[in-house]
């Protein structure tokens, strides 16, 4: 399952709300024999299912999970014998009891059922959809526990089977599932046909998955498998990219992995309507559309990344999770981590001026803040209820999994580790798996204390800090390192903590202090011996490693002196993630981080850009005060206007990608961050031109122009924005217009927004989307969070499967001690399943924020006095 995050941070999921239910263990399904026939005019589903079960003790009853079933006649057939079964319906658990007169033996038994369910809205389930011409389709999502809602089944990830899928189908409509088709027959009856597919390989139940409506394709193939791209008609050809993208995918996953794809085919499917980002369903991968199509000739970079990283994410799950699955939830991070970790390899073989590894980095911090919360949780979490599960589909399960992977892989080295993977997939294959089972496997292959290392990290939340004091002595050094708990709390923080874990750590000082060196670090305090002498040592050589480094200020300062010529890029990213983590708990002053930040005035690497702007976005928005706003303002221009000149507002014939990049990141600093008027005049030049001509300005620094112009916008280019977005043709058309709509500043705009996010013309897994982005906007927070609480009965149905927990995670960015009192007052008394955890986190992130301001309002006033009040522009 891919989050939906595309440059929102948002994490979206789905949701299913009962009570905590395991399934007695009486029986084991071996194979379902499944038919369906969706019935579109009615919004339902006819059924006919055939269990083979094996009986594990004598008993009288069956138990299954169901829901929204409504059941005709069930039998159970053993030792020759059929009998009918009365069922027993719990609603609240979602279960189905099948009871019989007779007790059945141990051994092989079928179950034959003959129901009615729901093609719902919900986006969940088998669901109904619309594509953009208003034709209906039938898809299916069953992730975590909605399999249940299809058909009567097992549905727990441990109880692996095969599937005969059979779909009945109005003639001409196409029909997609997990496997290829075996046959293809008229009837029964005029205007329909059969579709039988072939005998799955054993699967867990939330893995199959269907597909029924009108959809093209494009098609291709990689090492003798067929690949096809499915949109609705008149946009296949958006499916260019991701072909070439799931091809390029495929033969390299072929190459690393000891087993070459094993599903006989790959579908990938371009859905309208649709909850998550994407979905692994064996063979047959579904997506939101934006996840997957594209126009090639004019698509921003940014997106072309998130499209292929999304494709290779959800192509790595056919291995890990589809191949191996996780025995139960609270081991999802076998299934998401791996796949985040694993998504990167084939991206930097295929696009190596993608400089995935910095995307990795970005990815790596968001997880390491994730961490440094209270209401964190381990990697290996417990979880029993759906609810329980939904909040697991977060930062730590995805993006910590996979920088911990990363760590492991740069201590034991790419080869052995691969070897360790492939074992592990060997061992499991087509069967289930825990925590330990993976780093035992790493811990035999490589020899090293794999089985000490990852229990600390998967077993225990938080996210290390590791502090760094140097002494020299001749041509040597000795480092003295100490470990403890980072919490985003500075109380917390102050008090310390008593967590330790095995953390493999590098060091390097400068070009003269000799080469850097690796070790384990396994205690609280600890002391490494360097040949040569440095005027600092740099904690996170590689920036390979899932821990944060703390350094003394005379480090810090020459460290920024020299980051541009001696760190890499990665190196620069994570310096300057963790001087401002030391900045959030007040344990390095505000002129620190701004030191670094002029260290680095001078960089062209997009992604290092990237990660500075967040921050002094957050300064300007958050800290900045009203008498400091003119001088910090002119001090973001004077850090970024040279670059700026240098690279100028239009594109130099044959340049790379990056500076597209790097050109919309300083459009974003100067023109909305500081506000500049040269900026946001040329922003405004922009956004008329590329409403007029998309095509003569690229997409990405159009997107950050129409962020510029909508921030100081009127009713005249709403008006526009609304029209365009009407009338977009591709996915990403209708992102940057969708997403502009909530970044206007006038409130009557900001009014209009929200009452159009809860219209019928906003699609359901849009609109929580819309207005979150509203709250997040500072301008539009205030009265989107009113909107929210007037609002709540319409909004808290809205989204489907994704829940109103998205607004939950929304209220994480205001920075105000009475609308937190507002947040915890309201979540109080209306709840929104699956996000108790995520409103601690919010809870805490504006306290955070609250304590930021109050710590380095001063300071940071002070060093803008000294710095900026005697230069002019």
């Amino acid at each position: 399952m891919k989050r939906i995050v595309l440059l929102t941070g948002l994490v979206l999921f789905f949701a299913s709300v009962c009570a905590a239910q395991r399934l007695p263990e009486l029986a084991v399904p071996e194979n379902y024999k499944l038919t369906f026939a969706p019935d579109f005019a009615k919004n339902n589903f006819t059924g006919d299912e055939t269990i083979r079960v094996r009986v594990l003790k004598r008993t009288s009853e069956i138990v299954l999970n169901a829901a929204e079933i409504d059941f005709h006649v069930a039998t159970i057939t053993s030792g020759g014998g059929a009998q009918k079964a009365q069922v027993t319906l719990d609603k609240d658990k979602q279960t189905a009891t099948l009871t019989v007169g007779k007790a059945i033996e141990t051994g092989t038994a079928t179950i034959e059922i003959r129901y009615t369910g729901i093609l719902n809205d919900e986006l969940r389930g088998f669901y109904i959809g619309k594509d953009s011409d208003g034709r209906k389709y039938a898809a299916t999502q069953f992730e975590a526990t909605d399999a249940r809602r299809a058909f009567p089944s097992f549905d727990e990830p441990a109880y692996k089977a095969t599937f005969d899928v059979t779909v009945i189908a109005d003639q001409g409509m196409t029909v997609i599932s997990n496997t290829k088709v075996a046959s293809d027959t008229r009837g029964p009856g005029g205007g329909k046909h059969t579709v039988h597919f072939a005998t799955t390989p054993k699967m867990s139940s939330y893995l199959v998955a269907m597909v029924v409506g009108n959809f093209e394709y494009v098609e291709g193939s990689a090492d003798g498998i067929p690949i096809r791209v499915y949109a609705s008609p008149g946009k296949k050809g958006l499916g260019a990219f991701a072909l070439d993208a799931a091809e390029n995918i495929m033969r390299y996953y072929n190459q690393y992995f000891g087993i070459k794809y094993p599903y006989g085919k790959l579908d990938l499917i371009g859905l309208a309507d649709f909850s998550a980002g994407a979905m692994e369903n064996t063979g047959c991968i579904t997506f939101r559309e934006v996840g997957l199509l594209l126009d090639d000739k004019q698509a921003g970079l940014n997106l072309k990344k998130y499209v292929a990283s999304v494709v290779a994410h959800e192509m790595a799950h056919q291995w890990f999770g589809d191949l191996v699955t996780m025995q139960w939830w609270d081991d999802i991070w076998l299934n998401e981590g791996f796949a985040t970790w694993m998504s990167s390899k084939p991206l930097e073989a295929w696009k190596p001026e993608w400089n995935q590894e910095l995307e990795d980095l970005h990815e790596t911090n968001d997880a390491m803040n994730a961490d440094s919360l209270v209401n964190t949780h381990p990697i290996h979490q417990r979880a029993e209820t759906p609810e329980e599960i939904v909040e697991l589909a977060d930062d730590i399960s995805y993006g910590k999994t996979a920088a911990v992977l990363r760590m492991l892989e740069a201590f034991l080295g790419p080869e052995t580790f691969r070897n360790g993977v492939n074992a592990y997939l060997k061992q499991h294959a087509y069967g289930n798996a825990t925590s330990s089972d993976f780093w035992n496997a790493q811990a035999q292959v490589s020899k090293k204390p794999v089985d000490k290392i990852m229990p600390m990290f998967v077993e225990q939340p938080g996210v290390p800090l590791v502090s760094v004091k140097a002494a020299c002595s001749g041509n040597s050094a000795t480092v003295a390192l100490t470990q403890q708990r980072y919490f985003l709390d500075r109380t917390l923080f102050n008090a310390g903590s008593a967590e330790v874990w095995q953390i493999p750590i590098c060091l390097k000082g400068s070009k003269t202090a000799g080469e850097e060196k690796c070790e384990l670090l396994t205690k609280k305090e600890q002391a490494l011996n360097l040949t040569g002498c440095s005027p600092w040592f740099f904690a996170n050589a590689g920036a390979k490693g899932f821990y944060r480094s703390s350094y003394e200020t005379d480090a810090v300062r020459a460290l920024a002196r020299d980051a541009e010529s001696a760190l890499t890029p990665a190196e620069r990213m994570m310096l300057l993630s963790d001087v401002w983590a030391s900045v959030r708990v007040n344990r390095e002053p505000i002129g620190d981080y701004l030191a670094v930040a002029q260290g680095l005035q001078a960089d062209r690497t997009s992604e290092v850009l990237e990660e500075l702007v967040g921050q002094l976005d957050y300064l300007g928005d958050y800290v900045v005060n009203d008498a400091d706003r003119e001088s910090y303002d002119l001090w973001v221009r004077q850090l970024l206007a040279p670059v700026a000149k240098s690279v100028g507002w239009e594109a130099e014939p044959g340049e790379r990608d990056d500076q597209k990049s790097l050109r919309a990141h300083l459009m974003h600093a100067l023109g909305y961050t500081a506000r500049d008027p040269k900026v946001e005049a040329v922003a405004g030049k922009l956004t008329d031109q590329a409403m007029q001509d998309p095509s003569s300005v690229d997409r990405e620094l159009f997107s950050e122009a129409l962020r510029v112009a909508a921030s100081k916008g009127d009713a005249a280019l709403y008006d526009a924005v609304l029209a365009h977005l009407k009338a977009a043709k591709t996915p990403e058309e209708q992102f940057i217009y969708r997403q502009a709509l909530s970044l206007f500043s006038d409130p009557k705009l900001v009014a209009r927004t929200l009452d159009y996010a809860i219209s019928p013309e906003v699609r359901s897994q849009d609109s929580l989307l819309v207005i979150a982005r509203v709250m997040r906007n500072p301008a539009g927070a205030k009265i989107a969070w009113d909107f929210v609480r007037a609002h709540w009965g319409e909004i808290e149905n809205l989204g489907g499967a994704f829940g109103a927990g998205t607004i939950v995670g929304a209220t994480s960015s205001f920075c105000d001690a009475g609308m937190r009192d507002e947040v915890k007052d309201f979540f109080g008394t209306h709840h929104a399943p699956g996000s108790e955890r995520t409103l601690k986190q919010s809870l805490e992130s504006v306290n955070s924020c609250v304590d930021l301001k109050t710590e380095q309002l001063n300071q940071l006033a002070s060093w803008l006095q000294s710095h900026v009040s005697s230069v002019g522009e």
